[in-house]
């Protein structure tokens, strides 16, 4: 082959690569423009401050907001994630540092199928374990069904993450004497523990978008609460409701609600991108 035609393949490799690109690219910011466009009119300073209320609010003209979809995201995502972390990590260690343990396949096999899994399945697990035996929607149940969601997409990016890392940290601490455990969670975990990082943030990104577990769960709610044990309202489900409700203000309203969440889902990353910069600089220091 010539050095012509080496030349003229790697440009042509070159421009696949960036049409492939722009295919991912271009529909994200044409979902991104459509929902600013259409929501940005709805953001002001009762959208943050005031309840949804009752319909009658809307007929009535009164202001309205969505201050406890916001504040119940927060809730019930920070709760699912205090479940979901410790569970996923753990099975993520069992299947990377102890695939000698008849556990082990069965974790994999496990958290395969959850991760294939429609998300509505997770809220009927929720249903079935938490709302039936406490006899009420409550914002826990919420949480569970989004830890459920969470889980095997943690246990799988840390075991994938750990089986990159260096044997030769294994081999070292064994070398010194160092307990199994020990070599673990002393030089393995913190040896890969951007790239944990990084599964966790994408697991809280895929369950914060979530509607349909929490509809079977935390039901929803147009007052703010902070009651774990009652119903709460979260941005993906209310923007559902905004959607298929006969108010024009409500419409506006639910786009508003879809800006807010890419907001949450952004800032989560910024700032998660921020701490793992600043764990490798530590960790190479």
């Amino acid at each position: 082959m010539t050095l012509r035609a080496r030349y003229a393949r790697d440009r042509f490799a070159e421009a696949m690569f960036v049409l492939a690109t722009l295919v991912v690219i271009v529909p994200l910011f044409f979902i991104i423009f459509h929902v600013v466009v259409n929501g940005f009119s709805a953001l002001n300073y009762e959208f943050f401050t005031e309840e949804l209320g009752s319909p009658s609010r809307a007929m009535q003209g009164r202001p309205a907001g969505l201050v406890h979809s916001i504040v119940g995201t927060v809730i019930i995502d920070l709760v699912a994630l205090g479940m979901a972390v410790p569970f996923g990590i753990s099975t993520g260690i069992m299947m990377s540092e102890f695939q000698e343990h008849p556990l082990a396949p069965v974790a994999r096999l496990m958290t395969s199928t959850l991760n294939g899994m429609p998300a509505v399945l997770m809220g009927l697990l929720a249903y079935a374990l938490v709302v039936k035996n406490t006899g009420g929607f409550s914002a826990l149940a919420g949480s569970v069904a989004l830890a459920f969601v969470m889980i095997p997409i943690i246990a799988r990016t840390t075991e994938s993450v750990l089986r990159v890392t260096p044997w030769s940290l294994r081999e070292a601490g064994l070398a010194l004497g160092l307990p199994r455990w020990r070599v673990t969670t002393a030089l393995v975990i913190p040896a890969a523990r951007a790239g944990v990082v990084t599964g966790i943030l994408i697991a809280f990104a895929r369950a914060a978008g979530e509607a349909a577990p929490l509809l079977l769960t935390s039901l929803g709610n147009n007052f703010l609460s902070f009651d774990m044990t009652r119903p709460m309202d979260t941005l993906p489900q209310r923007i559902y409701s905004l959607a298929i409700s006969p108010y024009r203000q409500w419409h506006s309203m639910g786009w508003g609600a879809a800006i807010i969440l890419l907001l949450f889902v952004m800032i989560t990353f910024y700032v998660g991108r921020v701490v793992i910069n600043r764990m490798e600089k530590q960790f190479r220091g």
